[in-house]
């Protein structure tokens, strides 16, 4: 079957492309934002594709077409498949038939974390033997891919989000997958392009608990409220709990500043078990979200003890607190947050983790973001840092001066890559971290910034 994916390089589509690829169709898409690392594996496993959009995709004529949730009505390749009267189907709805079915479906879902939870899921299973497949919104650098079959009736990692599945489809996507396993990590206001409200994405969150069987497990945070909120409107499976409560079935207790070593304590029924995780990633959050994937796992047949053990061999996902590079001591680190409660966790667990000063260059590029919904929260963010560029996208309608003004630390705006990066190396100095943030391209910023830090330094 030849199957054409609009969006493709979107990171949920193009790991259906490669999942695609790997049940032996034949798969070519197009996208007109095409960024590494998702074009450079659709290009290393030989996926034909094309910039831009138009009917001239569509040729020779695919057997079906698969739509991501970012093109809408108006886009000419989606008019060209409506007029031609091609089969099209949502990413979502083709991944819960054609990869799904047979599988024990362990789905992550959460404002933060999905992508670095379910790496650290798919990465405990794959330490155990039990050849995961996966599709993670990036690229886990245990597997190299961001998603693969695994083995023949293997347990499935998706990485679930809430985000609307496609324009002829309001649902959030995650209510496609009908988990066994569900891990609720956190729940905050975010999507504003397409929520009015938090509630409403409560809402959403309860669709996903409502598809999970009895014999099932919800995996669910302490300490978050508007979770507490979903199971409050009905839960029909067992739930635990995780996080640093000291009730809850699995509790975690930090014994290093950095969190990159902290204690594991989980109590149910059958007894009472304990382990130390020696872990490469630094913030509270992180350590948060290795207990969810140690719960995950369990559920599954993991041993807290092999689960922890494996935690020290995982490397964080691309673009989560990645290093890229260093010139003359000067680390360049790339990091995927783009909300301020990220930003914030982010820049908090870099602070602790090491010494010098941290400097944070960000783009607010989001939907959300782009509103100005959170904009009233971004001052206060990035408070870890040592100095702060914010990056002023065009694009954004509102000004970027007023963040600046209630920044309780140095920051400045920018609107210009090239000047970002002049002034950024001007200022770093040996013994510093540059982490850019951002959920898109950057305009290559981080290659720019190690290039220039070449020239000024090496």
């Amino acid at each position: 079957m030849h199957v054409h994916i609009l969006g493709i390089c979107g990171t949920f589509m193009g790991s259906l492309a490669l999942l695609a690829r790997e049940l032996g169709h034949r798969v070519s898409g197009s996208d007109a934002n095409v960024y590494p690392p998702m074009s450079t594996q659709l290009e290393a496993a030989g996926i034909t594709l094309q910039d831009g959009y138009g009917a001239a995709n569509l040729a020779p004529r695919p057997d079906l077409v698969i739509i991501g949730n970012a093109l809408s009505r108006g886009n000419p390749e989606v008019e060209a498949v409506l007029e031609a009267r091609l089969p099209y189907i949502s990413g979502p709805q083709w991944l819960a038939e054609h990869v799904l079915p047979g599988r024990r479906v362990i789905a992550v879902a959460g404002t933060h974390g999905k992508t670095t939870t379910a790496s650290l899921t798919a990465w405990l299973l794959e330490a155990a033997g039990l050849e995961p497949g996966f599709l993670i919104g990036g690229v886990p650098r245990n597997f190299g891919v961001s998603a693969r079959l695994g083995g023949a009736g293997a347990p499935f990692v998706v990485e679930a989000d809430e985000y609307d599945t496609a324009f002829f489809d309001k649902r959030s996507k995650f209510v496609h997958y009908r988990p066994e396993i569900a891990v609720l990590n956190n729940l905050e206001f975010d999507h504003a392009d397409i929520f009015p409200d938090l509630a409403a994405i409560e809402r959403q969150f309860h669709h996903l608990v409502r598809t999970v069987p009895g014999d099932g497990a919800l995996l669910v945070a302490d300490d978050e409220p508007a979770l507490d909120r979903v199971l409050e409107q009905g839960a029909w499976t067992p739930v635990s709990r995780f996080g640093t409560a000291a009730e809850s079935d699995w509790r975690l207790t930090l014994e290093a500043a950095d969190a990159s070593r902290f204690r594991v304590r989980h109590v149910d029924e059958r007894g009472d078990e304990e382990a130390t995780v020696h872990y490469s990633l630094s913030g509270e959050y992180n350590a948060r979200n290795a207990l969810a994937a140690l719960a995950a796992a369990r559920c599954l047949g993991v041993g807290l003890a092999a689960g922890a053990a494996a935690l020290s061999r995982f490397e964080s996902p691309r673009r989560r607190q990645e290093l890229r590079g260093e010139v003359a001591g000067i680390r360049v680190i790339d990091d995927f947050a783009h909300h301020p409660t990220a930003i914030a966790a982010t820049l908090g667990g870099l602070k602790a983790s090491g010494e010098g000063r941290l400097l944070a260059v960000i783009e607010p590029r989001s939907n959300t973001m782009r509103l100005g919904t959170l904009r009233a929260r971004l001052a206060e963010s990035v408070a870890a840092a040592d100095a702060v560029w914010w990056y002023q996208p065009a694009g954004l309608d509102w000004s970027l001066d007023e963040v600046v003004a209630a920044s309780p630390v140095p920051s400045r705006v920018v609107d210009d890559i090239e000047a970002l990066v002049v002034a950024v190396v001007a200022e770093a100095r040996p013994g510093d971290r540059i982490v850019a943030m951002s959920n898109g391209g950057f305009g290559g910023i981080h290659e720019r910034l190690l290039a220039a830090l070449e020239v000024a330094h090496g």
